[in-house]
């Protein structure tokens, strides 16, 4: 059996060390879109050191996304990466992110489910510094033909959409070279950028990265509606839906509650194609 949920559970985390500076920060905000108009105030912390902060999805691409890599290699998981597909994402914040920082990543399988067609892995990755813990971050892996191991099922609703219109509804452009700058911040999968390979995968051209649009769209809400203010996100989570092309544009619908922002991602000239479903950022 491919996937030993019990021996993938029982492993002992895997730790590593990294580190990040404001280029970091900065280079990430910029793969996700920021600095348009460039000399916005609004926009200048995201891309100026002496006025930055860090949006709290950076903490995806914190040491090149440890938590995903070690996971897929963990003792009890044995997988072919082409049947491995990124099904949600979820961020917890002890505190904010600072511009400039050294922490423990440590990562490990928490939990298998077992869907019946396809295996989730919750793979789940924790950071910390000297004055505590930083974030933990859950990334929910489907691995199609891996199910019927008769597992625990877990989890499989979500919040669903509100019964109103939304509270606002924001639109953001993909750059046509946008996968090409994400991918420096350490995603370097040449579906995002490489024609020949993405048509292998079954795309007609290379797709936007799930986690640039699950920034953009964290963006949008802090800039729309928590008053620019990124300390003020305690959580955030997100099920990838549909994928996006560069060049395309994302119509971000958010619906405002006490304490918790909910949100739905379309690709306008898809007809409103899903991107992200069941989003929810928690905030103070």
């Amino acid at each position: 059996m491919p996937i030993d949920a019990a021996k993938a559970i029982a492993a002992e985390p895997r730790s590593a060390e990294i580190s990040w500076d404001h280029k970091d920060i900065q280079l990430y905000h910029l793969g996700l879109g920021a600095g348009v108009p460039a000399t916005d105030p609004d926009e200048l912390r995201y891309t100026l050191e002496s006025r930055l902060h860090v949006l709290p999805s950076f903490a995806t691409v914190a040491g090149a996304g440890m938590g995903v890599v070690g996971g897929l290699s963990a003792p009890g998981i044995d997988v072919d990466l082409t049947a491995v597909l990124h099904g949600g994402q979820s961020i917890t914040l002890h505190r904010p992110i600072p511009v400039g920082g050294r922490a423990t990543s440590t990562s490990r399988v928490a939990a298998v489910y077992d869907k019946g067609k396809a295996a989730v892995l919750v793979l789940r990755s924790e950071a910390a510094d000297e004055d505590g813990p930083l974030w933990t971050s859950d990334a929910q892996i489907f691995v199609r033909g891996e199910g019927g191991f008769g597992g625990e099922r877990g989890p499989s609703v979500g919040p669903g959409q509100p019964d109103r219109e939304p509270d606002r509804t924001v639109e953001r452009p993909v750059r046509e070279d946008q996968a090409l700058l994400y991918r420096l911040s350490g995603d370097w999968n040449p579906l995002h950028a490489d024609p020949e390979f993405a048509k292998l995968a079954g795309f007609d051209r290379p797709i936007l990265h799930g986690l640039c649009t699950y920034g953009m769209t964290l963006k949008a809400i802090v800039d729309t509606l928590l008053g620019g203010d990124v300390a003020r996100v305690r959580s955030y989570s997100t099920r990838f839906a549909g994928v996006v092309f560069p060049g395309e544009t994302l119509r971000i619908r958010m619906w405002a509650g006490e304490g918790r922002v909910q949100a739905t991602v379309t690709a306008v000239e898809r007809d409103d194609a899903p991107v992200l479903a069941d989003t929810v950022v928690g905030h103070t």
